[in-house]
């Protein structure tokens, strides 16, 4: 059997996209019924629906956005601590739930997730959206290159490949090595990691002398981290898969998938928007932001009744935009750039704001750099960073670490000091990237 990769032509099918006109009906009679649904047993919600005075028969979807509060994670938590396991975000009785998933508690406690096998399968009809705008169909082959864990992002992606009909491979209990030979014994076409495991099995692959051009994979899905809508980061991973074109999606545990990459427009995300009432607001006031302002992404999960969240502040910075329609057909709304940053992750230097996403566009810029690590220290109550680097062995050493600090000093108008870390000293990431640390 043979796959069409993306310099040969990508598969392509002819579809009919529902209007803004039909998403908004569609959204007003999902949070009609979500509501309905939370108002009687919902103890997380339900008191707040009832002070705010909105019923089922709420009549607008402005009138859901100007009179709830936004969702905050802390107030989650806290829940959680209070009423442990679970808390109280849950619509039915605990024996109804068959699911379970946890955050990754990079920023902040871990929340436990419960789900419903109803709501589990609206979030396996989102994963089927992601899965068909990137022309993934039952003829391809899906490797899934994470460990079993209580990470969401696997369990619905394997399991909305095998509704499609696709062969799914899973790829826990392997070493990167082994991973790269099944992806080649089994003929895979579609990768599914982080952008920043999809660079590490590179790296595998360099060192084992496997020729990536020769594997069959056309496409590689990323999520986890906002790399996969970074320029500098797809063309280091598209040059190091020849003939593997990125698809970026973006998702969360508290959430499921929300995102995937506009099919004409790399880089940018459509916003699921049957399936997700979307916001962005200004992250100080609160207030909406107008369109094509950069902005934080508030969601409404409309169809995950037995564990919602309602305008729940993801802590996402994105640039949204309303293009109707887009160039692809669709008229979602559009996330220039897709994840821009992450507004917890924000860290100010001397008065400069840094994001670890701009720090992460500079470094890629060099092919050199095989892997960092970004060092805060404090230093008198005013942060300081220190980049450390792996650089490919060809490459000098001095004058790397010098150019990667003009391309940073450029970037921050900061002076950044550089390093060159050994060999292998710097950890590799398959899931979340953790690069940016305390000392």
């Amino acid at each position: 059997m043979e796959f069409c990769r993306p310099d040969k032509g990508l598969r392509m099918t002819t579809e009919q996209f529902p209007t803004l006109a039909e998403i908004r009906l569609s959204q007003l009679d999902s949070l009609r019924a979500l509501i309905a649904a939370l108002l009687p047993e919902n103890r997380f919600y339900a008191e707040r629906l009832a002070r705010v005075g909105l019923t089922a028969d709420i009549e607008s979807l402005e009138e859901f956005s100007k009179r709830l509060p936004c969702t905050e994670k802390q107030e989650l938590v806290d829940d959680q601590a209070a009423l442990p396991p679970y808390g109280t975000n849950l619509t039915y009785p605990l024996t109804t739930y068959s699911r379970f998933n946890q955050t990754s508690g990079t920023s902040g406690a871990a929340l436990r997730w419960l789900d419903t096998p109803e709501s589990w399968a609206w979030m396996l009809g989102n994963w089927q959206e992601v899965y068909r705008a990137a022309s993934v169909d039952a003829r391809d082959r899906v490797f899934f290159a994470f460990s079993y864990g209580p990470f969401l992002g696997f369990w619905t992606a394997y399991e909305a490949a095998t509704l499609l009909g696709c062969l799914a491979i899973p790829g826990g209990g392997q070493s990167s090595l082994a991973r790269l030979e099944t992806i080649r014994d089994n003929d895979v076409t579609v990768l599914c990691c982080t952008p920043s495991y999809a660079i590490r099995l590179a790296e595998v692959a360099r060192e084992e002398g496997l020729d990536l051009g020769s594997l069959n994979v056309r496409r590689i899905i990323v999520a986890g981290e906002p790399g996969g809508s970074l320029p500098e980061v797809r063309r280091m991973i598209e040059s190091e898969w020849r003939g593997a074109g990125v698809f970026d999606h973006h998702g969360m545990t508290e959430v499921g998938p929300v995102t995937f990459e506009c099919p004409e427009q790399a880089g940018a995300l459509h916003v699921i928007e049957t399936s997700y009432l979307a916001e962005v607001v200004d992250s100080e006031s609160g207030e909406p932001v107008d369109d094509g302002v950069r902005g934080e992404l508030v969601l409404t999960t409309l169809g995950r009744l037995g564990s919602p969240l309602l305008r729940y502040r993801t802590g996402d910075v994105v640039c949204a935009t309303r293009r109707t329609p887009c160039s692809c057909g669709r008229h979602d709304l559009l996330l220039e750039g897709g994840i821009l940053a992450r507004r917890d992750e924000m860290v100010s230097v001397k008065g400069v704001n840094v994001y670890p996403t701009a720090v992460e566009s500079a470094l890629r810029a060099f092919d050199e750099v095989v892997e960092y690590r970004v060092e805060i220290r404090e230093e008198k109550g005013i942060n300081a960073l220190r980049v450390l680097v792996e650089l490919s062995p060809s490459d000098s050493t001095d004058s790397a670490a010098c150019r990667i600090e003009d391309a940073l000093r450029d970037a921050f108008g900061l002076r950044i000091p550089v390093e060159v870390a050994a060999s292998g000293e710097l950890p590799r990431f398959e899931l979340k990237a953790r690069r940016w640390v305390r000392v």
